[in-house]
């Protein structure tokens, strides 16, 4: 089912989302503001003036600063808390329990938006682990959003409430993956860590995000990357343009001037959204309509983020619809 018209999608378990249901959660989430509830989670911020088709979910940064994989993409770094080296938020190890009880309604739980919740530093500070320990008794659905194999280690976790995991998978190629992710793991082990979350009965989503012009958007690479991806079960492909921040170009002419030039070139027709620079509306959706078709070929679902054309969408973006039940459970 598309995500057009009134209809924003339809749940796995049969339930339609659309306008008025959007509302009643809107107003749910409006009252308990008012009711002074600071020790709760936050919302994440969704914007449709760039295009985000989320629905309400909560989203929690379990470290902050500069994520350890350095990706050169990173748009984190438009915001003043995620710049400088990564740190782990060791005061939610106490708190997260009071505000996990604070919280209503019950709606999924992103972790996280901004820096990786799967940081090398999290072997040793378990944050991540804790807060999704805690969520899980709590009843909260999970998307997990990460490109760390770390991920594996907390399966026991995630079977224990509705959780869908969501890895970052750009590329099979070594070759691209050290360009544009330089010290996250390779891409190897990421595909090996999604066969293990499928394998276990969890939900797999592959995130293609960004695809970057005539860097990883080759329709032969896309499709064999999309191949192993359904091959270890991964449900949904969600891809999303590279959207660059500022101060990109200039770090990126300073990595690779060749690239550098072909990327200036492709985006001089683009404009900037909320600090975001967009390609022009016609390459976005050539690129869409290129990709769109393998993904479908593999039997999986496919969506796109934040690109102005969900009537492409097979289901929600983010994967939630695999973790969101009936809109009245949340509501309680």
């Amino acid at each position: 089912m598309s995500w057009c018209g009134h209809v924003f999608c339809k749940l796995p378990c049969g339930e339609t989302f659309g306008a008025r249901e959007l509302g009643t959660l809107y107003k749910t989430l409006e009252a308990q503001h008012f009711m002074g509830w600071s020790m709760r989670l936050p919302l994440f911020n969704t914007s449709r003036a760039a295009f985000c088709t989320c629905l309400p979910k909560y989203n929690l940064n379990t470290y902050l600063g500069r994520c350890a994989h350095q990706c050169i993409y990173c748009y984190s770094v438009k915001f003043p808390s995620f710049v400088g080296p990564a740190l782990p938020r060791l005061k939610l190890l106490d708190s997260i329990e009071g505000i996990a009880g604070n919280t209503r309604p019950k709606l999924p739980v992103m972790v996280s938006d901004c820096t990786d919740p799967y940081q090398p530093l999290e072997r040793e500070h378990k944050i991540t682990r804790r807060c999704a320990e805690v969520l899980a008794r709590h009843h909260f659905p999970l998307l997990i959003v990460t490109k760390s194999d770390l991920v594996t280690r907390d399966l026991d976790v995630f079977e224990q409430t509705p959780t869908v995991v969501a890895m970052t998978v750009t590329t099979l190629r070594e070759d691209v993956a050290s360009l544009i992710e330089p010290y996250a793991p390779s891409p190897d082990r990421r595909v090996s860590a999604l066969q293990k979350i499928a394998d276990r009965g969890l939900i797999a989503v592959a995130r293609v995000d960004p695809v970057i012009p005539t860097i990883n958007d080759d329709e032969g690479d896309f499709e064999r990357l999309v191949s192993v991806l359904a091959d270890v079960g991964a449900r949904q492909v969600t891809i999303s343009s590279m959207k660059p921040v500022k101060g990109f170009f200039s770090t990126l002419k300073r990595t690779s001037s060749e690239v550098y030039g072909r990327l200036v070139e492709t985006y001089a027709d683009g404009r900037w959204v909320m600090g975001y620079k967009y390609l022009n509306e016609e390459r976005r959706k050539r690129t869409l309509e290129r990709l769109r078709p393998i993904v479908l070929k593999y039997g999986l679902n496919f969506a796109s983020c934040r690109e102005g054309f969900p009537q492409f969408n097979t289901t929600l973006c983010d994967g939630t619809a695999y973790c969101r039940g009936l809109l009245n459970k949340y509501l309680t």
